[in-house]
């Protein structure tokens, strides 16, 4: 049973689409946990509670809720299709008269007009968790003008990395750059450096995830290593990434374990000796964050969330995007040098020391309460009083 805190605290509704493994709504119940010892909280999800996830808060579930077959909806017409759950949203947020309210992703952030126009007083910020190139032009694309209409309606745009601060801040004035809280903690385990294994976790996803170039890369592997490959995806991208590793005769390279959490997780990462990301997109990825706290080197194709975890290559291996020969050639030498990997595991360990959940809920609790705190914001684009107002 959750402890019920005095109604002096502010209290927070998190909302989400669902709770299917997905690193959204991973970062969504890690936040709103850790938020709990100073608010209160609850969570609101659009379709039925089946969560992957523990909550330390209560979770209240649309009464009309959405079909749970959908994990996120990237559309036409959100507002029509989700009436229902919109309306039941209204009234959960009316009725427990929540201070603020959270919009994780493009779908949900589309509500934020419905929002305000009710609520105006209501804190509502838009969170938005990948590049905004790709959720502006290819996953809502069909919902774009709803998507730049809840950006522009939101109280505060929170963003994961200097690229998408400034693609962001094009729409809404009050946007910041947070980066997402630490999903997994070291408690004085580190990854095996000795062990023949690099670690890849991920959606099982074609495209996005770039495993065409990670089946490509397992070919070139000295004989003595593998690649350990933690996440699952649809049937038919399991499919695909079955018939490419047929293809490319690479079975006997691929350790596939499938989907994995707490423990597990944990194991797959210290049973390896390097940490590879062959995305051609991403927002900020939090198994790179994972990693790193548990000291495994990174080597990783360019893109903006692997650019701002590894700054350019001071803390990890930064290779081109999309140019799986590149991606190889950085790679090899953390292969053959034990010493090399040693290296970037203490530049790995020294990065994640700026992802601590401490840190990341202060400026969570600042931007809620409507305060100012210089060192958790960007800035440049924050005006002296954040309850002045306009975006």
């Amino acid at each position: 049973m959750f402890n019920r805190q005095s109604t002096m605290l502010m209290k927070i509704l998190i909302t989400v689409e669902n709770l299917v493994m997905d690193g959204v709504k991973r970062a969504a119940t890690v936040l709103g946990n850790a938020l709990t010892s100073q608010a209160e909280v609850a969570f609101y999800s659009l379709a039925q509670p089946r969560s992957f996830y523990e909550l330390s808060a209560p979770l209240i579930t649309a009464r009309r809720p959405a079909s749970a077959t959908v994990l996120n909806y990237f559309g036409a017409d959100p507002l029509t299709v989700y009436a229902p759950q919109i309306d039941d949203l209204l009234t959960t947020i009316g009725s427990g008269a929540y201070d603020a309210v959270i919009l994780p992703g493009g779908l949900l952030t589309s509500f934020a007009p419905a929002i305000k126009q009710r609520f105006p007083r209501v804190n509502v910020i838009a969170w938005m968790h990948n590049n905004v190139d790709i959720y502006l032009n290819q996953y809502y694309v069909q919902m774009q003008d709803e998507l730049v209409a809840g950006l522009l309606a939101a109280d505060t745009v929170v963003t994961l990395t200097d690229y998408d601060w400034e693609g962001y801040s094009r729409f809404n004035a009050h946007t910041v750059k947070f980066y997402n809280p630490p999903t997994m903690q070291a408690h004085g385990q580190q990854a095996d450096l000795a062990q023949h294994i690099i670690a890849y976790t991920g959606r099982i996803d074609l495209q996005h995830k770039g495993l065409d170039y990670l089946l490509t890369v397992a070919r070139a592997l000295p004989d003595d290593w593998q690649i350990a490959v933690a996440g699952t995806g649809p049937e038919d991208q399991l499919a695909t990434f079955n018939r490419l590793m047929a293809e490319l005769d690479v079975r006997d390279r691929i350790i596939y374990r499938g989907a994995l959490k707490d423990t597990e997780l944990r194991a797959h990462y210290q049973q390896a000796s390097v940490f590879m990301m062959t995305s051609r997109w991403e927002g900020m990825p939090l198994v790179m964050g994972e990693a790193m706290t548990m000291g495994l080197p990174i080597v990783s194709m360019w893109n903006t969330g692997s650019a701002e975890y590894l700054q350019g290559g001071q803390y990890g291996v930064l290779t081109p995007a999309r140019d799986v020969n590149a991606l190889i050639t950085g790679l090899m030498p953390l292969l053959t040098d034990f010493d090399c990997r040693a290296e970037y595991a203490a530049r790995a360990r020294q990065r994640s020391h700026d992802f601590t959940l401490s840190k990341i809920v202060r400026q969570w609790l600042a931007l809620l309460n409507r305060q100012y705190v210089p060192q958790t914001v960007v800035e440049s684009n924050w005006p002296a009083d954040l309850s002045s107002g306009g975006h």
